[in-house]
């Protein structure tokens, strides 16, 4: 079995967890939550074990590279990053409920790498920009930051939902399984921090990678300019709370913006713009 084999075993396992994950939520059914959870270790697991196997594949084939470079590789390791952070999550809090919000964007991007026309799936030589040591430690960072920040839009998710159901007497039966709305805040922020970190440290090593391939440590590409309004939405979010004290659905609608902003800068800007990190499509 190859590694593509492998990750698609991995979306289906994927799937199956989303769907559990959403039996706990909308029928409160607890073994269904404990079989999500099952689910995503076994996914998580399958996707540690393709990534080792796909970059071993590309040693034998005489490229030599970390699985990181391409569109196809770069959907899969954001669902690797998302789920196990998702996982950490899910064992410090005890916020199983969680999974179904987070888990079906993680399904999503595995069935899109598996199944769009759009997408390449084959291991190719690295281009001459993208022969760096900073490689890994780039992708790396960034893709931890965008896996916390999906969870941080679940959580934002979560918020309002529970919000909308607060202080009606017919309030629908499922959201009464959410955590109480503190709970859920003060994950969001957390989860923001420690995703802003990672973050900051994808466009320090972008920035020093940058200029050892092009003799600049910024140039206003898109997919910079995009990632540096990402990162001011967040540092912006992150200000208001600690200076002004915002709480609550101000901060679950910037969580959500903030997952808006990312995903245009990893999706929008490698299909819609052209630059310098237009291999990223590839």
């Amino acid at each position: 079995m190859d590694s593509s084999q492998l990750f698609g075993l991995a979306m289906i396992v994927y799937i199956l967890a989303a769907a559990f994950y959403l039996g706990l939520f909308l029928f409160k059914n607890k073994t269904a939550g404990l079989i999500g959870m099952i689910m995503t270790t076994a996914g998580v697991l399958l996707q540690t074990i393709a990534i080792g196997l796909r970059w071993h594949e590309s040693y034998a084939m005489g490229i030599g590279r970390a699985p990181l470079t391409n569109m196809y590789e770069s959907l899969v390791f954001f669902a690797w990053c998302t789920s196990f952070f998702y996982l950490l999550m899910e064992f410090r809090f005890k916020t199983r409920v969680m999974g179904a919000f987070v888990m079906p964007c993680v399904a999503v991007a595995m069935a899109y790498a598996s199944f769009s026309t759009r997408i390449d799936d084959q291991i190719h030589p690295l281009i001459p920009a993208l022969q760096s040591n900073w490689l890994i430690a780039h992708v790396v960072t960034c893709f931890i930051g965008y896996g916390a920040f999906t969870v941080a839009g679940g959580l934002g998710l979560m918020y309002l939902l529970k919000q909308s159901t607060e202080g009606k007497k017919k309030a629908p039966l499922m959201f009464s399984a959410l955590p109480e709305l503190k709970i859920i805040d003060e994950l969001t922020h957390k989860t923001i921090v420690f995703g802003f970190m990672w973050l900051s440290a994808g466009i320090i090593t972008g920035a020093i990678w940058a200029n050892e391939a092009w003799g600049t440590y910024w140039s206003w590409d898109p997919k910079e300019t995009w990632s540096i309004i990402t990162w001011f939405l967040y540092a912006s979010t992150l200000h208001a709370r600690f200076t002004r004290g915002w709480r609550g659905n101000r901060i679950a609608w910037l969580a959500l913006i903030g997952l808006a902003a990312v995903f245009f800068t990893y999706f929008g800007v490698n299909f819609l713009l052209s630059g310098l990190h237009s291999y990223g499509s590839a």
